[in-house]
């Protein structure tokens, strides 16, 4: 025979083990879907979406034996309608698209499983059996792949709607417990599924103008916020740059910051504000608030570096007080500061070193050792300042340090 004939007989053989495989089709989506359920935990399914998971199943597994037994070409290979129709409810329970992918690839090993038993039951020289298995095998994986492909998609799609349909309707219900003060705490908790009377700590997760995919980049920051506290935010998302986060717990919920810092580092398309932890209805109020004035602080400095990329409120607070007229405060602040405000680096370092001089009650020694520099440098810089102060750091401390705080943050 020729090579036109040998291929004929391979397919032709390929056909017929395909269809005998199929004929014990139940019993191949009774095994994969129990498979599926025992190695995968998102699919363990309530009855309703176990079900649609069978009828996937069953539909590509149709598919798969038409497509081999019939001798088709892949351009017909479209994803069956129970198969679309069960990627659009994994995405609507939020489920990780991953573990559907997993399922199509341990079923595609556990079909040709079978195959290579109805093979080797045939007899067939080890020749022939290698090109029967190899021709079943690539048809399979090519129908698979074109399916994933169809499957990410609608996923993606309905994910994308799903998101918006919920994000609306959380985002109604979110501004109107902020701004009704005659909510009590039960009617505002029933409207978010949010257990109020616990602590909560706000976050602003914000991301430059004009980012392309920026629903992703705000999800990256919610996940951020989540693992710097081991706790599931509340998200809201409130424009194309913005979302808010709550998480909350009986207790305080406290930060990781340099895991949160490190995280930041690796994504810095991703700036994000934080509130301080506060209880109750009034607090989960308070600490979006403090959130939302820290990231309007960090908005009127120059485009940010890496201090820009996470800014907490205990770090700004005196400066937010002016930050809704930013203008007035670094007036206020140069007037204090006289030339003292200089903008250029050694004059930065010598309120740097000011910050920390009075920061630890006037300790030379203590300033030091935080700025890493020997005390007569922090007396030498101390000395400075106060010439260009044109008075001694005791007259006016409050205004002077206030100053500082005004000219650091706002510029």
């Amino acid at each position: 025979m020729d090579d036109g004939e040998d291929r004929q007989c391979i397919e032709l053989e390929a056909a017929s083990v395909a269809e005998a495989v199929g004929l014990d089709g139940a019993d191949l989506v009774d095994t994969m879907t129990t498979m599926f359920e025992r190695v995968i935990p998102e699919l363990r399914h309530d009855e309703s979406l176990r079900q649609l998971m069978v009828a996937s199943t069953a539909s590509n597994l149709s598919a798969i034996f038409d497509l081999l037994t019939l001798r088709l070409g892949h351009e017909h290979v479209v994803v069956p309608p129970a198969a679309a129709e069960y990627a659009r409810r994994f995405a609507q329970h939020d489920l990780p698209v991953e573990a559907l992918v997993r399922a199509y690839r341990l079923g595609e090993h556990h079909f040709l499983q079978r195959v290579l038993t109805e093979v080797g039951e045939r007899g067939l020289d080890t020749e022939t059996a290698v090109e029967v298995v190899g021709a079943i095998a690539a048809g399979a994986n090519r129908y698979i792949d074109t399916v994933i492909g169809g499957l990410l998609a609608i996923y993606e799609d309905e994910r994308r709607r799903w998101d918006a349909r919920e994000d609306v309707s959380r985002r109604a219900a979110v501004r109107e417990v902020l701004d009704r003060t005659d909510l009590d705490e039960g009617t505002a908790a029933s409207m978010l599924g949010v257990a109020l009377g616990d602590w909560h700590l706000a976050a602003v997760v914000s991301i430059p103008s004009g980012v392309v995919d920026d629903a992703t980049r705000l999800r990256t920051g919610a996940a951020l916020l989540a693992s710097a506290t081991e706790l599931t935010p509340f998200a809201v998302p409130v424009d194309d740059q913005t979302a808010w986060l709550w998480v909350s717990s009986p207790r305080p919920p406290a930060v990781d910051d340099a895991r949160l810092e490190a995280g930041l580092a690796k994504r810095p398309d991703i700036r994000l504000a934080l509130g301080e932890p506060d209880r109750g209805l009034a607090g989960f109020r308070r600490t979006l608030r403090e959130a939302q004035r820290a990231r309007a602080v960090a908005a009127t400095r120059a485009p940010a570096g890496a201090e820009g990329r996470l800014v907490r409120y205990r770090d700004v607070a005196v400066a937010s007080l002016a930050v809704d007229v930013p203008g007035e405060g670094r007036d206020w602040a140069r007037r204090v500061l006289g030339d003292l405000a200089a903008d250029d680096p050694d004059t930065a370092e010598v309120r740097r070193t000011v910050r920390r001089y009075l920061a630890t009650n006037r300790s030379t020694t203590e300033a030091a050792r935080l700025l890493h520099v020997h005390k007569n440098t922090v007396g030498y810089r101390v000395a400075k300042a106060e010439r260009l102060l044109g008075r001694h750091l005791d007259e006016d401390r409050l205004a002077i340090e206030v100053a500082l705080e005004l000219q650091r943050h706002l510029g």
